[in-house]
């Protein structure tokens, strides 16, 4: 019994950590893809930039680990809205192809770019000495850090619920996509809405990058390797659904740790299996209603 407490245990906190790590990366494409209509596959490499980024402050300037993030996240957004008004402005009302064309190959650039100035290695994760504490839960020894993020993680879907459904920037925004010329003709800016829904998204993107890279290796092919975690969670949640997000991020995440605890060998592809089998179960309507 006391082993099965403390293996559900690490499961659960890990897990749960892991899920959240996933969330904050992921959501900007949720809202991008949900809200906007835009296919962005070079989604990853923003959080991949926030954690090149972080890292570098940290190892190479000394900056505390909480500024760092701070410093990356501000960094990367403010690179997001350049590129937003130079070259996704162009593909808003493109075709998917050019979408998925064009974003595909913005992620090929900046892997060449993170492999010529950073090299091909993976990057140092330092964390401040209070992350990375250990403290006991239940006869398992957690460390801090895996804790911090779930406290992040969790502020940040209180944060995003909120806006998106408390404040006038998510009902202005739910009212351009729903009928983008009639919110212009009530005097809606929806290019400067677009602007800022991008700009959140990849600021998040880049956060998610930055805190969780203590998890998720930095290295050149990251917007590749994680691509397929943040194409599940846009999959099974629904373009736009936040909430749906944060708990399919959770649940790939738990059941990813699950799979690599308890087989070692083959857990990497427990994830995929997962994946396979709740999409025959939604597409045979497993998920579906009944009619009354």
């Amino acid at each position: 019994m006391d082993y099965i407490a403390r293996s559900l245990t690490f499961i659960a906190i890990y897990g749960i950590s892991y899920g959240m790590v996933i969330f904050l990366i992921s959501i900007g494409l949720v809202v991008t893809m949900g809200l906007m209509r835009v296919v962005n596959l070079a989604h990853g490499a923003f959080a991949a930039l926030g954690g090149y980024l972080c890292t570098y402050l940290v190892t190479a300037q000394s900056l505390p680990f909480g500024v760092a993030v701070i410093c990356a996240t501000i960094g990367v957004s403010v690179f997001s809205l350049g590129l937003e008004k130079v070259v996704y402005t162009r593909i808003y009302k493109a075709s998917e192809l050019d979408q998925v064309l064009l974003t595909i190959g913005l992620m090929f650039v900046t892997v060449a770019g993170l492999n010529f100035f950073f090299g091909p290695n993976v990057q140092p994760s330092r964390l401040s000495p209070a992350l990375e504490a250990n403290i006991d839960i239940l006869g398992r020894s957690v460390q801090v850090y895996r804790l911090f993020v779930v406290g992040v993680g969790a502020t940040i879907v209180a944060g995003l619920w909120f806006l998106f459904e408390k404040t006038s920037f998510g009902a202005r925004l739910r009212a351009a996509v729903d009928n983008r010329p009639m919110a212009q003709a009530i005097g809606i800016d929806v290019a400067s809405l677009y602007s800022k829904a991008f700009v959140l998204g990849s600021g998040l993107a880049a956060f998610g990058g930055a805190v969780g890279y203590g998890m998720l290796p930095i290295e050149p092919l990251y917007p590749f390797k994680y691509l397929t975690i943040i194409m599940i969670v846009v999959a099974l949640s629904g373009f736009g659904n936040m909430k749906s997000a944060a708990v399919v991020s959770i649940l790939v995440g738990v059941v990813d740790t699950a799979g690599r605890y308890f087989f070692p060998t083959y857990g990497a592809f427990v994830i995929y299996g997962f994946l396979i089998a709740y999409l025959l179960l939604r597409i045979e309507g497993g998920f579906k209603r009944k009619n009354a």
